[in-house]
Protein backbone atom coordinates (compact mmCIF):
# COMPACT_ATOMS: atom_id res chain seq x y z
CA UNK A 1 0.00 0.00 0.00
CA UNK A 2 2.83 2.35 0.88
CA UNK A 3 4.49 1.65 -2.44
CA UNK A 4 1.26 2.45 -4.25
CA UNK A 5 0.94 5.77 -2.42
CA UNK A 6 4.52 6.65 -3.30
CA UNK A 7 3.82 5.79 -6.91
CA UNK A 8 0.73 8.01 -6.93
CA UNK A 9 2.65 10.86 -5.30
CA UNK A 10 5.38 10.56 -7.93
CA UNK A 11 2.81 10.63 -10.70
CA UNK A 12 1.24 13.75 -9.24
CA UNK A 13 4.58 15.52 -9.05
CA UNK A 14 5.33 14.62 -12.62
CA UNK A 15 1.90 15.83 -13.69
CA UNK A 16 2.51 19.19 -12.01
CA UNK A 17 5.92 19.49 -13.62
CA UNK A 18 4.70 18.71 -17.11
CA UNK A 19 0.99 19.19 -17.64
CA UNK A 20 1.65 20.09 -21.26
CA UNK A 21 3.68 16.93 -21.65
CA UNK A 22 0.84 14.90 -20.19
CA UNK A 23 -1.54 16.47 -22.64
CA UNK A 24 0.53 15.14 -25.50
CA UNK A 25 1.57 11.85 -24.02
CA UNK A 26 -1.91 10.46 -23.64
CA UNK A 27 -2.17 9.87 -27.36
CA UNK A 28 0.99 7.79 -27.72
CA UNK A 29 2.38 6.46 -30.98
CA UNK A 30 -0.76 4.69 -32.09
CA UNK A 31 -3.33 6.94 -30.42
CA UNK A 32 -4.64 3.93 -28.56
CA UNK A 33 -5.49 5.54 -25.22
CA UNK A 34 -9.05 6.83 -24.92
CA UNK A 35 -11.62 7.91 -22.34
CA UNK A 36 -10.39 10.21 -19.60
CA UNK A 37 -6.92 10.40 -21.09
CA UNK A 38 -8.38 11.63 -24.36
CA UNK A 39 -10.24 14.36 -22.49
CA UNK A 40 -7.01 15.41 -20.78
CA UNK A 41 -5.35 15.79 -24.14
CA UNK A 42 -7.87 18.37 -25.21
CA UNK A 43 -8.12 20.22 -21.91
CA UNK A 44 -5.94 23.18 -23.05
CA UNK A 45 -8.64 24.23 -25.50
CA UNK A 46 -11.24 24.76 -22.79
CA UNK A 47 -9.41 27.54 -20.97
CA UNK A 48 -7.93 29.56 -23.81
CA UNK A 49 -8.09 33.31 -23.12
CA UNK A 50 -11.11 34.97 -24.65
CA UNK A 51 -9.23 37.90 -26.15
CA UNK A 52 -8.42 37.50 -29.84
CA UNK A 53 -4.93 39.01 -29.53
CA UNK A 54 -2.58 38.43 -26.64
CA UNK A 55 1.10 38.70 -25.77
CA UNK A 56 1.83 35.32 -27.37
CA UNK A 57 0.29 36.56 -30.62
CA UNK A 58 2.55 39.61 -30.58
CA UNK A 59 5.57 37.38 -30.02
CA UNK A 60 4.51 35.12 -32.89
CA UNK A 61 3.94 38.07 -35.23
CA UNK A 62 7.34 39.54 -34.41
CA UNK A 63 8.83 36.10 -34.96
CA UNK A 64 7.08 35.92 -38.32
CA UNK A 65 8.58 39.25 -39.37
CA UNK A 66 11.96 38.21 -37.99
CA UNK A 67 12.12 35.08 -40.08
CA UNK A 68 10.94 37.06 -43.08
CA UNK A 69 13.96 39.32 -42.55
CA UNK A 70 16.23 36.31 -41.96
CA UNK A 71 15.26 34.67 -45.22
CA UNK A 72 15.35 37.96 -47.10
CA UNK A 73 19.02 38.28 -46.17
CA UNK A 74 19.63 34.61 -46.95
CA UNK A 75 17.98 34.28 -50.38
CA UNK A 76 18.66 37.72 -51.84
CA UNK A 77 21.96 36.44 -53.20
CA UNK A 78 20.15 33.77 -55.23
CA UNK A 79 18.70 36.50 -57.46
CA UNK A 80 21.48 39.07 -57.08
CA UNK A 81 24.14 36.62 -58.24
CA UNK A 82 22.34 36.22 -61.57
CA UNK A 83 22.95 39.90 -62.38
CA UNK A 84 26.30 40.10 -60.58
CA UNK A 85 27.87 37.54 -62.94
CA UNK A 86 28.73 38.19 -66.57
CA UNK A 87 26.28 36.36 -68.80
CA UNK A 88 27.39 33.57 -71.09
CA UNK A 89 26.56 33.98 -74.74
CA UNK A 90 25.31 31.27 -77.03
CA UNK A 91 28.81 30.14 -77.99
CA UNK A 92 29.40 29.01 -74.41
CA UNK A 93 26.83 26.26 -74.97
CA UNK A 94 27.87 25.22 -78.49
CA UNK A 95 28.77 21.73 -77.29
CA UNK A 96 25.21 21.11 -76.08
CA UNK A 97 22.85 19.24 -78.37
CA UNK A 98 19.79 21.19 -79.46
CA UNK A 99 17.47 18.50 -78.06
CA UNK A 100 18.94 18.91 -74.57
CA UNK A 101 18.44 22.68 -74.27
CA UNK A 102 15.48 25.02 -74.48
CA UNK A 103 15.63 27.61 -77.27
CA UNK A 104 15.27 31.27 -76.29
CA UNK A 105 11.82 32.75 -76.98
CA UNK A 106 13.07 34.89 -79.89
CA UNK A 107 16.20 36.32 -81.46
CA UNK A 108 15.33 39.66 -79.87
CA UNK A 109 15.36 38.11 -76.41
CA UNK A 110 18.64 36.38 -77.17
CA UNK A 111 20.23 39.66 -78.12
CA UNK A 112 18.87 41.23 -74.97
CA UNK A 113 20.32 38.46 -72.85
CA UNK A 114 23.71 38.76 -74.51
CA UNK A 115 23.82 42.42 -73.50
CA UNK A 116 23.42 41.61 -69.81
CA UNK A 117 26.84 42.35 -68.42
CA UNK A 118 27.67 41.67 -64.77
CA UNK A 119 30.75 42.68 -62.83
CA UNK A 120 32.16 39.26 -61.93
CA UNK A 121 33.49 36.37 -63.97
CA UNK A 122 32.45 33.46 -61.75
CA UNK A 123 32.05 29.94 -63.11
CA UNK A 124 29.07 27.79 -62.16
CA UNK A 125 31.26 25.98 -59.63
CA UNK A 126 32.46 29.25 -58.09
CA UNK A 127 28.88 30.48 -57.89
CA UNK A 128 27.94 27.25 -56.11
CA UNK A 129 30.75 27.85 -53.59
CA UNK A 130 29.58 31.41 -52.98
CA UNK A 131 25.93 30.38 -52.57
CA UNK A 132 26.92 27.63 -50.14
CA UNK A 133 29.42 29.66 -48.09
CA UNK A 134 26.67 31.03 -45.85
CA UNK A 135 26.09 27.56 -44.47
CA UNK A 136 29.67 27.00 -43.36
CA UNK A 137 29.06 29.60 -40.67
CA UNK A 138 25.48 28.48 -40.11
CA UNK A 139 26.74 24.99 -39.27
CA UNK A 140 28.81 26.21 -36.31
CA UNK A 141 26.35 28.17 -34.17
CA UNK A 142 23.15 26.12 -34.09
CA UNK A 143 23.96 24.06 -31.00
CA UNK A 144 25.72 26.93 -29.12
CA UNK A 145 22.84 29.20 -30.11
CA UNK A 146 20.25 26.83 -28.69
CA UNK A 147 22.18 26.42 -25.46
CA UNK A 148 22.73 30.17 -25.14
CA UNK A 149 18.99 30.74 -25.60
CA UNK A 150 18.25 28.26 -22.81
CA UNK A 151 20.60 30.12 -20.46
CA UNK A 152 20.24 33.76 -21.48
CA UNK A 153 16.83 33.82 -23.13
CA UNK A 154 15.73 33.61 -26.74
CA UNK A 155 15.05 37.35 -26.98
CA UNK A 156 18.70 38.41 -26.76
CA UNK A 157 20.11 35.54 -28.81
CA UNK A 158 17.59 35.89 -31.63
CA UNK A 159 17.72 39.69 -31.61
CA UNK A 160 21.48 40.02 -31.77
CA UNK A 161 21.73 37.18 -34.29
CA UNK A 162 19.50 38.97 -36.78
CA UNK A 163 20.97 42.42 -36.06
CA UNK A 164 24.56 41.31 -36.76
CA UNK A 165 23.46 39.39 -39.86
CA UNK A 166 21.86 42.60 -41.12
CA UNK A 167 24.99 44.63 -40.54
CA UNK A 168 27.13 42.22 -42.58
CA UNK A 169 24.47 42.10 -45.30
CA UNK A 170 24.80 45.87 -45.74
CA UNK A 171 28.59 45.45 -46.04
CA UNK A 172 28.35 42.71 -48.68
CA UNK A 173 28.60 44.84 -51.89
CA UNK A 174 31.78 46.54 -50.68
CA UNK A 175 33.36 43.21 -49.77
CA UNK A 176 32.34 41.59 -53.09
CA UNK A 177 34.07 44.34 -55.05
CA UNK A 178 37.21 44.14 -52.92
CA UNK A 179 37.69 40.40 -53.36
CA UNK A 180 35.77 37.19 -53.93
CA UNK A 181 37.41 35.65 -50.88
CA UNK A 182 36.30 38.54 -48.66
CA UNK A 183 32.75 38.26 -50.00
CA UNK A 184 32.73 34.57 -49.15
CA UNK A 185 34.07 35.37 -45.67
CA UNK A 186 31.24 37.86 -45.08
CA UNK A 187 28.67 35.29 -46.17
CA UNK A 188 30.21 32.83 -43.70
CA UNK A 189 29.88 35.44 -40.93
CA UNK A 190 26.24 36.05 -41.87
CA UNK A 191 25.60 32.34 -41.53
CA UNK A 192 27.46 32.31 -38.21
CA UNK A 193 25.09 34.87 -36.66
CA UNK A 194 21.96 33.58 -38.38
CA UNK A 195 22.61 30.05 -37.12
CA UNK A 196 21.19 30.94 -33.69
CA UNK A 197 17.77 32.02 -34.98
CA UNK A 198 15.84 28.74 -35.24
CA UNK A 199 17.06 27.31 -31.90
CA UNK A 200 16.37 30.60 -30.08
CA UNK A 201 12.86 30.86 -31.47
CA UNK A 202 12.22 27.23 -30.57
CA UNK A 203 12.95 28.05 -26.91
CA UNK A 204 10.54 30.98 -27.04
CA UNK A 205 7.81 28.82 -28.58
CA UNK A 206 8.30 26.12 -25.95
CA UNK A 207 8.03 28.80 -23.24
CA UNK A 208 5.09 30.75 -24.63
CA UNK A 209 2.95 28.32 -26.67
CA UNK A 210 0.92 25.45 -25.13
CA UNK A 211 1.41 22.08 -26.90
CA UNK A 212 -1.97 21.96 -28.59
CA UNK A 213 -1.41 25.40 -30.20
CA UNK A 214 2.10 24.68 -31.46
CA UNK A 215 1.14 23.51 -34.94
CA UNK A 216 -0.69 26.79 -35.60
CA UNK A 217 1.82 29.14 -33.97
CA UNK A 218 4.92 27.34 -35.27
CA UNK A 219 3.48 27.48 -38.78
CA UNK A 220 2.78 31.20 -38.40
CA UNK A 221 6.27 32.00 -37.13
CA UNK A 222 8.29 29.82 -39.49
CA UNK A 223 6.07 30.71 -42.46
CA UNK A 224 7.81 34.06 -42.20
CA UNK A 225 10.63 32.35 -44.08
CA UNK A 226 8.33 31.80 -47.05
CA UNK A 227 6.90 35.31 -46.81
CA UNK A 228 10.42 36.73 -46.80
CA UNK A 229 11.29 34.60 -49.81
CA UNK A 230 8.11 35.64 -51.65
CA UNK A 231 8.88 39.32 -51.16
CA UNK A 232 12.63 39.14 -51.62
CA UNK A 233 12.86 37.26 -54.92
CA UNK A 234 10.73 39.63 -57.05
CA UNK A 235 11.93 42.78 -55.27
CA UNK A 236 15.54 41.67 -55.74
CA UNK A 237 14.92 41.18 -59.46
CA UNK A 238 13.35 44.64 -59.68
CA UNK A 239 16.20 46.27 -57.75
CA UNK A 240 18.77 44.62 -60.02
CA UNK A 241 17.03 46.00 -63.10
CA UNK A 242 16.16 49.43 -61.69
CA UNK A 243 19.68 50.73 -61.16
CA UNK A 244 18.61 52.02 -57.74
CA UNK A 245 21.71 52.43 -55.53
CA UNK A 246 23.76 50.80 -58.27
CA UNK A 247 21.44 47.90 -59.11
CA UNK A 248 22.45 44.64 -57.46
CA UNK A 249 24.09 46.34 -54.41
CA UNK A 250 20.64 47.69 -53.48
CA UNK A 251 19.52 44.10 -52.88
CA UNK A 252 21.88 43.95 -49.91
CA UNK A 253 21.35 47.52 -48.69
CA UNK A 254 17.55 47.30 -48.63
CA UNK A 255 17.14 43.95 -46.92
CA UNK A 256 20.01 44.52 -44.52
CA UNK A 257 18.38 47.80 -43.51
CA UNK A 258 15.06 46.03 -42.91
CA UNK A 259 16.84 43.57 -40.60
CA UNK A 260 18.26 46.44 -38.55
CA UNK A 261 14.83 48.08 -38.22
CA UNK A 262 13.24 44.78 -37.17
CA UNK A 263 15.80 44.31 -34.39
CA UNK A 264 14.81 47.67 -32.85
CA UNK A 265 11.14 46.60 -32.67
CA UNK A 266 12.09 43.16 -31.35
CA UNK A 267 14.12 44.45 -28.40
CA UNK A 268 11.32 46.86 -27.50
CA UNK A 269 8.35 44.46 -27.69
CA UNK A 270 9.54 40.87 -27.13
CA UNK A 271 10.06 39.17 -23.75
CA UNK A 272 11.61 35.87 -22.71
CA UNK A 273 8.89 34.72 -20.34
CA UNK A 274 5.25 35.55 -19.50
CA UNK A 275 6.33 36.45 -15.96
CA UNK A 276 8.53 39.28 -17.28
CA UNK A 277 6.01 40.72 -19.74
CA UNK A 278 4.68 44.05 -18.37
CA UNK A 279 1.46 44.11 -20.43
CA UNK A 280 0.25 40.49 -20.53
CA UNK A 281 -3.22 39.79 -19.10
CA UNK A 282 -3.48 37.65 -16.00
CA UNK A 283 -5.81 35.28 -17.84
CA UNK A 284 -3.30 34.66 -20.62
CA UNK A 285 -0.38 34.38 -18.20
CA UNK A 286 -2.21 31.73 -16.16
CA UNK A 287 -3.12 29.83 -19.32
CA UNK A 288 0.47 29.78 -20.60
CA UNK A 289 2.13 28.96 -17.28
CA UNK A 290 -0.29 26.10 -16.61
CA UNK A 291 0.10 24.38 -19.97
CA UNK A 292 3.80 25.09 -20.56
CA UNK A 293 4.79 23.72 -17.16
CA UNK A 294 7.01 21.09 -18.78
CA UNK A 295 9.29 23.96 -19.85
CA UNK A 296 11.36 24.99 -16.82
CA UNK A 297 12.63 28.52 -16.24
CA UNK A 298 16.13 27.23 -15.44
CA UNK A 299 18.03 25.30 -18.13
CA UNK A 300 18.50 21.57 -17.75
CA UNK A 301 21.88 19.87 -17.94
CA UNK A 302 22.27 18.28 -21.34
CA UNK A 303 21.80 14.49 -21.06
CA UNK A 304 24.40 13.69 -23.72
CA UNK A 305 24.09 9.92 -23.44
CA UNK A 306 20.31 10.05 -23.72
CA UNK A 307 20.50 12.36 -26.73
CA UNK A 308 23.13 10.23 -28.44
CA UNK A 309 21.04 7.07 -28.01
CA UNK A 310 17.62 8.61 -28.74
CA UNK A 311 16.17 7.02 -31.87
CA UNK A 312 13.40 9.65 -32.20
CA UNK A 313 15.91 12.51 -32.04
CA UNK A 314 18.14 10.97 -34.71
CA UNK A 315 15.13 10.35 -36.93
CA UNK A 316 14.13 14.01 -36.60
CA UNK A 317 17.70 15.01 -37.50
CA UNK A 318 17.70 12.77 -40.57
CA UNK A 319 14.36 14.02 -41.89
CA UNK A 320 15.48 17.60 -41.18
CA UNK A 321 18.52 16.93 -43.36
CA UNK A 322 16.36 15.49 -46.13
CA UNK A 323 13.92 18.39 -45.96
CA UNK A 324 16.74 20.91 -46.26
CA UNK A 325 18.39 19.04 -49.14
CA UNK A 326 15.35 19.48 -51.35
CA UNK A 327 14.42 22.90 -49.99
CA UNK A 328 17.88 24.44 -50.35
CA UNK A 329 18.36 22.95 -53.80
CA UNK A 330 15.35 24.86 -55.09
CA UNK A 331 15.82 27.93 -52.90
CA UNK A 332 19.36 28.68 -54.06
CA UNK A 333 19.22 27.35 -57.62
CA UNK A 334 15.69 28.08 -58.86
CA UNK A 335 16.50 31.55 -60.29
CA UNK A 336 19.47 30.05 -62.17
CA UNK A 337 17.28 27.23 -63.55
CA UNK A 338 14.58 29.66 -64.67
CA UNK A 339 17.09 31.92 -66.42
CA UNK A 340 19.38 29.37 -68.08
CA UNK A 341 16.86 26.61 -68.89
CA UNK A 342 13.45 28.30 -69.18
CA UNK A 343 14.94 31.67 -70.30
CA UNK A 344 13.03 34.00 -68.01
CA UNK A 345 14.48 37.53 -68.02
CA UNK A 346 15.54 39.20 -64.78
CA UNK A 347 12.36 41.26 -64.50
CA UNK A 348 10.16 38.18 -64.43
CA UNK A 349 12.68 35.74 -62.90
CA UNK A 350 12.32 37.01 -59.35
CA UNK A 351 8.53 37.09 -59.51
CA UNK A 352 8.26 33.61 -60.98
CA UNK A 353 10.82 32.26 -58.49
CA UNK A 354 8.66 33.63 -55.66
CA UNK A 355 5.38 32.01 -56.76
CA UNK A 356 6.14 28.53 -55.31
CA UNK A 357 7.01 30.08 -51.93
CA UNK A 358 3.85 32.20 -51.97
CA UNK A 359 1.88 28.97 -52.40
CA UNK A 360 3.90 27.34 -49.59
CA UNK A 361 3.27 30.28 -47.27
CA UNK A 362 -0.49 30.29 -47.86
CA UNK A 363 -0.78 26.49 -47.70
CA UNK A 364 1.17 26.25 -44.43
CA UNK A 365 -1.14 28.75 -42.72
CA UNK A 366 -4.35 27.20 -44.05
CA UNK A 367 -3.20 23.66 -43.33
CA UNK A 368 -2.10 24.43 -39.75
CA UNK A 369 -5.45 26.03 -38.95
CA UNK A 370 -7.28 23.03 -40.37
CA UNK A 371 -5.35 20.55 -38.22
CA UNK A 372 -5.82 22.83 -35.21
CA UNK A 373 -9.59 22.63 -35.69
CA UNK A 374 -9.43 18.86 -36.16
CA UNK A 375 -7.54 18.56 -32.88
CA UNK A 376 -10.13 20.68 -31.10
CA UNK A 377 -12.92 18.55 -32.57
CA UNK A 378 -11.06 15.40 -31.43
CA UNK A 379 -11.00 14.06 -34.99
CA UNK A 380 -7.24 13.49 -35.01
CA UNK A 381 -4.59 12.71 -32.41
CA UNK A 382 -1.44 14.82 -32.11
CA UNK A 383 0.69 11.92 -33.32
CA UNK A 384 -1.52 11.47 -36.39
CA UNK A 385 -1.22 15.18 -37.20
CA UNK A 386 2.57 15.03 -37.03
CA UNK A 387 2.88 11.98 -39.30
CA UNK A 388 0.19 13.05 -41.74
CA UNK A 389 1.92 16.42 -42.06
CA UNK A 390 5.21 14.74 -42.91
CA UNK A 391 3.65 12.49 -45.54
CA UNK A 392 2.12 15.52 -47.26
CA UNK A 393 5.08 17.83 -46.67
CA UNK A 394 7.85 15.46 -47.81
CA UNK A 395 6.37 12.98 -50.25
CA UNK A 396 4.33 15.64 -52.05
CA UNK A 397 7.46 17.60 -53.02
CA UNK A 398 9.21 14.32 -53.85
CA UNK A 399 6.59 13.52 -56.49
CA UNK A 400 6.82 17.09 -57.74
CA UNK A 401 10.57 16.84 -58.30
CA UNK A 402 10.07 13.62 -60.24
CA UNK A 403 7.47 15.40 -62.37
CA UNK A 404 9.99 18.20 -63.06
CA UNK A 405 12.01 15.67 -65.05
CA UNK A 406 9.23 15.58 -67.66
CA UNK A 407 8.27 19.24 -68.09
CA UNK A 408 11.11 19.86 -70.58
CA UNK A 409 10.71 23.35 -72.10
CA UNK A 410 7.10 23.96 -71.08
CA UNK A 411 7.44 27.11 -68.94
CA UNK A 412 3.88 27.11 -67.67
CA UNK A 413 3.95 23.46 -66.66
CA UNK A 414 7.30 23.93 -64.92
CA UNK A 415 5.91 26.75 -62.77
CA UNK A 416 2.72 24.84 -61.96
CA UNK A 417 4.65 21.74 -60.87
CA UNK A 418 7.07 23.82 -58.79
CA UNK A 419 4.18 25.64 -57.09
CA UNK A 420 2.49 22.36 -56.14
CA UNK A 421 5.73 20.70 -55.00
CA UNK A 422 7.04 23.60 -52.92
CA UNK A 423 3.54 24.49 -51.70
CA UNK A 424 2.87 21.07 -50.17
CA UNK A 425 6.18 21.35 -48.33
CA UNK A 426 4.49 23.87 -46.03
CA UNK A 427 2.89 20.99 -44.10
CA UNK A 428 6.23 20.18 -42.42
CA UNK A 429 5.77 23.14 -40.04
CA UNK A 430 2.98 21.13 -38.38
CA UNK A 431 5.21 18.05 -38.47
CA UNK A 432 8.86 17.70 -37.52
CA UNK A 433 9.26 21.41 -36.76
CA UNK A 434 7.08 20.83 -33.67
CA UNK A 435 8.83 17.59 -32.69
CA UNK A 436 11.70 19.28 -30.82
CA UNK A 437 9.17 20.88 -28.47
CA UNK A 438 7.17 17.64 -28.27
CA UNK A 439 10.13 15.46 -27.33
CA UNK A 440 11.80 17.77 -24.78
CA UNK A 441 10.43 21.29 -24.15
CA UNK A 442 13.22 21.93 -21.61
CA UNK A 443 15.81 21.26 -24.30
CA UNK A 444 13.91 22.53 -27.33
CA UNK A 445 16.68 24.96 -28.27
CA UNK A 446 19.42 22.37 -27.95
CA UNK A 447 17.44 19.80 -29.96
CA UNK A 448 16.72 22.28 -32.74
CA UNK A 449 20.38 23.29 -32.66
CA UNK A 450 21.46 19.68 -33.04
CA UNK A 451 19.08 18.71 -35.86
CA UNK A 452 19.59 22.02 -37.66
CA UNK A 453 23.35 21.51 -37.51
CA UNK A 454 22.98 18.16 -39.22
CA UNK A 455 20.49 19.71 -41.64
CA UNK A 456 22.89 22.52 -42.53
CA UNK A 457 25.12 20.13 -44.45
CA UNK A 458 22.92 20.32 -47.57
CA UNK A 459 23.21 24.09 -47.45
CA UNK A 460 26.81 24.05 -48.62
CA UNK A 461 26.78 20.67 -50.35
CA UNK A 462 23.78 21.13 -52.68
CA UNK A 463 24.95 24.37 -54.36
CA UNK A 464 28.35 22.85 -55.09
CA UNK A 465 26.88 19.55 -56.28
CA UNK A 466 24.29 21.38 -58.39
CA UNK A 467 26.96 23.69 -59.80
CA UNK A 468 29.14 20.74 -60.86
CA UNK A 469 26.21 18.79 -62.35
CA UNK A 470 24.77 21.79 -64.21
CA UNK A 471 28.04 23.26 -65.49
CA UNK A 472 26.70 22.72 -69.04
CA UNK A 473 23.16 23.94 -68.19
CA UNK A 474 21.20 21.23 -70.01
CA UNK A 475 17.83 19.62 -69.39
CA UNK A 476 19.43 16.27 -68.58
CA UNK A 477 21.78 17.81 -66.00
CA UNK A 478 18.85 19.43 -64.17
CA UNK A 479 16.92 16.14 -64.28
CA UNK A 480 19.80 14.60 -62.37
CA UNK A 481 19.52 17.35 -59.74
CA UNK A 482 15.78 16.77 -59.35
CA UNK A 483 16.07 12.97 -59.10
CA UNK A 484 18.78 13.16 -56.43
CA UNK A 485 16.63 15.49 -54.30
CA UNK A 486 13.55 13.28 -54.74
CA UNK A 487 15.54 10.23 -53.63
CA UNK A 488 16.76 12.04 -50.51
CA UNK A 489 13.17 12.98 -49.66
CA UNK A 490 12.05 9.37 -50.07
CA UNK A 491 14.65 7.80 -47.79
CA UNK A 492 14.96 10.34 -44.98
CA UNK A 493 11.26 10.50 -44.07
CA UNK A 494 10.89 6.77 -43.35
CA UNK A 495 12.48 6.90 -39.89
CA UNK A 496 10.30 9.80 -38.79
CA UNK A 497 7.09 8.03 -39.76
CA UNK A 498 8.13 4.86 -37.94
CA UNK A 499 9.93 6.01 -34.81
CA UNK A 500 9.11 9.62 -33.81
CA UNK A 501 6.32 9.99 -31.20
CA UNK A 502 4.52 13.14 -30.07
CA UNK A 503 5.34 12.44 -26.41
CA UNK A 504 7.75 14.07 -23.97
CA UNK A 505 10.79 11.85 -23.51
CA UNK A 506 12.01 10.78 -20.00
CA UNK A 507 15.29 12.68 -20.40
CA UNK A 508 13.43 16.01 -20.72
CA UNK A 509 13.58 16.38 -16.93
CA UNK A 510 16.87 15.29 -15.42
CA UNK A 511 16.00 16.33 -11.88
CA UNK A 512 13.84 13.24 -11.47
CA UNK A 513 14.90 9.74 -12.52
CA UNK A 514 13.35 8.59 -15.79
CA UNK A 515 10.98 5.66 -15.82
CA UNK A 516 12.15 2.34 -17.05
CA UNK A 517 11.22 1.44 -20.57
CA UNK A 518 10.43 4.01 -23.27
Amino acid sequence: MKEQEQSLDGAAVKARQSSAAASIAVVGDEGALVGASSLALLEPHHDRPRNCWGARHTLAFLGFLGFAAVYAMRVNLSVAIVCMVKSKNASDSENNTVSDTCPPPSSEDTASNDEEIGEFEWSETTQGLILGSFFYGYLVTNIPGGRAAEYFGGKRVLGFGILLTAVFTVLSPLCARLSTGLFIAVRVLEGLFEGVTFPAMNILLATWIPPMERAKFSSLVFAGAQFGTVVTLPVSGWLCESGFLGGWPAVFYVFGGIGILWSIAWFALAFDHPDTHPRISQEEKKYILQHCAARKAQPEAIPWKSLATSVPLWCVAVVHLGQNWGFYTLLTELPTYLKNIQHFDMKSNGLVSALPYLVMWIFSLVYSNIVDRLLVARKLSLSTVRKMSMIIGIYGPMLGLVAMCFVNCDKTLAIVVLCVAVGLNGAVYSGYMCSHQDLAPNLAGTLMGFTNTVATIPGFVTPVVTGIITETQTLSSWRTVFIISAGVYLVTNIGYLLFVPATVQPWNNQTSPPKEGK
